[in-house]
Formats: C-alpha cells, sequence, structure tokens
C-alpha cells in the first residue's frame, strides 16, 4: 500500500513540476507583470530599453536609454517619463514606483518625507535620460540607496548596488 502511493505521489511531483516549467516560475510571471505596469505607468516597451540604476556616495542615478539607437519613440518616451518623474520625486511624489512594482517600494516612505532634502535633477542623454539624485542627509542617503537596490533587483539590470564615486 505504501509504494502505490509514493508512486503516486512521485508522478504527480513529475508532472507538477513540468506544468509549472510550461507556466513559467513564479518570479518569471513577476517580472512580467512589473514589466507590464511598467510600460504602462512608464510609456515605453520595458524590452526595448535598458535601465541602470548606480549608487553614488552622495546619491545615485536613475539611467534609461532605448537599446535601438535609431528608436527615436523609445527615446523620446523615456525623456518624457523621466523629466516627469524627477519633478515628480522632487515634490515627494512616489505613487509610479509603486504602481509599476504593486508594492510599497523600499525607500519612498523616507523619500517623501525628506523630499526637500534631495536633488532628482533629469539630464537628457543621447539614447534617452538620467535622472542624477543628490543629497548630503545620512538618512535621505540611505533612503536614496535602499531606493535603488530595489529597483536594481526588480528591473534585474545586473548593476552593481555598491556604492561607488560619482564619475
Amino acid at each position: 500500500m505504501k509504494r502505490p502511493a509514493l508512486s503516486a505521489i512521485l508522478a504527480l511531483g513529475a508532472f507538477a513540476t513540468v506544468a509549472a516549467q510550461q507556466r513559467g516560475s513564479p518570479h518569471d510571471a513577476h517580472h512580467a507583470a512589473v514589466d507590464a505596469r511598467g510600460a504602462q505607468v512608464m510609456g515605453f516597451d520595458q524590452t526595448r530599453t535598458s535601465h541602470h540604476f548606480r549608487l553614488y556616495q552622495d546619491g545615485g542615478a536613475i539611467d534609461v536609454s532605448a537599446n535601438d539607437p535609431d528608436d527615436a519613440g523609445s527615446r523620446d518616451a523615456i525623456r518624457r517619463h523621466l523629466a516627469h518623474i524627477a519633478t515628480r520625486f522632487a515634490a515627494g511624489r512616489f505613487d509610479a514606483p509603486m504602481l509599476v512594482h504593486d508594492t510599497n517600494v523600499p525607500g519612498t516612505d523616507d523619500l517623501a518625507r525628506l523630499h526637500a532634502l534631495v536633488t532628482w535633477r533629469y539630464v537628457e542623454t543621447p539614447g534617452g535620460g538620467r535622472i542624477d539624485i543628490v543629497t548630503t542627509r545620512p538618512d535621505a542617503l540611505a533612503a536614496v540607496h535602499r531606493f535603488l537596490a530595489f529597483q536594481i533587483a526588480e528591473h534585474r539590470t545586473a548593476d552593481d548596488a555598491v556604492v561607488a564615486r560619482r564619475p
């Protein structure tokens, strides 16, 4: 009696593994949902663009560019989004990251509270744009770093989450 039950359990386990592989992992589903919400909130296709997040001793940077240098539509959408989001972040409004990630993004509560102590400066780049983030307050700096480290993981950028000197 134990042997048939064991083989049934093994068969069910193998079936569940094959079904999960065909559906993709929950991790893959999570990132697909982030990309879909990101496209809606940011106004550009996440698969046609690259995000990079840098942690610096005085803050950090958010850099987004079109993967194809000839993709003017993505480049222009990136520029509109980053210019807009820099203004919102400077005003302490962090609802966009929550909408994209469907969670309270680490650091945003503190960044909203300390928004007057952080500078969010939009800079146009050849492929899109960048937001330079600067603060001298240790608590705001810690919040910036939590926010950017979360973004590195969520956007699967493979950026180094080590604090570096600003170039």
